[in-house]
């Protein structure tokens, strides 16, 4: 059964099973999920509004991409347990003589990419979302506020949770260039991501106090 056909009180049980699957991966994106699903009810509750009306394709926009992004980060929950799996199942391969050594190793290194790029894409899409939210800074409805707020704080979320599953897999990699690429890369994402976070709930929690 698929993670994200699961009712949210399974889900929750999932991840407090002493199964490591679904784990921490999995609850980055969703929560990244639930953060830009929040962004687009904040521009839905903008879109038609006179006092707004100056800001109607800018809300327009940030719908359709809120949207798309909404997706991807949903489907990143399974992919992310998957990947893991994919990991683990390595371990149940023989390595009794060199060359099954040989090809478990080289089926681990495998593994731990795609272990590694599915949480750093997800990075991307937190990025992504929450260069979106920005947009929404000041000219969304007041009304939700606070709601663009918690929507900065579970992409943050995210987006560190993301980046904690890219940094744990980073060190089995014997890819060099390729996981110095991931830190780089990861680092940049995290840094510029904060920023933005910051930013806009700073401006809301102007805006509601």
């Amino acid at each position: 059964m698929k993670l994200t056909d699961m009712k949210l009180h399974e889900f929750c049980a999932a991840l407090a099973s002493k199964e490591p699957a679904p784990g921490g991966g999995s609850a980055s994106a969703n929560m990244a999920a639930m953060g830009i699903s929040l962004l687009g009810m904040v521009a839905n509750l903008t879109v038609g509004k006179k006092k707004y009306a100056e800001h109607e394709e800018l809300m327009q926009g940030i719908i359709s991409e809120a949207d798309k992004l909404r997706e991807q980060l949903v489907e990143a929950i399974d992919r992310d347990t998957e990947a893991y799996n994919g990991v683990s199942a390595v371990f149940a391969m023989p390595k009794e003589t060199d060359e099954e050594k040989v090809a478990r190793s080289a089926a681990m290194q495998a593994a731990l990419k795609v272990a590694t790029q599915v949480p750093y894409e997800v990075m991307g899409l937190c990025h992504a979302a929450l260069a979106l939210a920005g947009k929404a800074v000041g000219k969304a409805n007041s009304n939700a506020a606070s709601d663009l707020g918690v929507a900065a704080h579970a992409l943050q979320a995210g987006l560190h949770g993301a980046w904690m599953n890219v940094l744990i897999n980073l060190g089995g990699l014997k890819d060099e260039e390729f996981a110095e690429a991931k830190r780089e890369g990861g680092e940049k994402m995290v840094a510029e991501g904060d920023r933005m976070a910051m930013t806009i709930i700073a401006h809301v929690m102007i805006e509601i106090r």
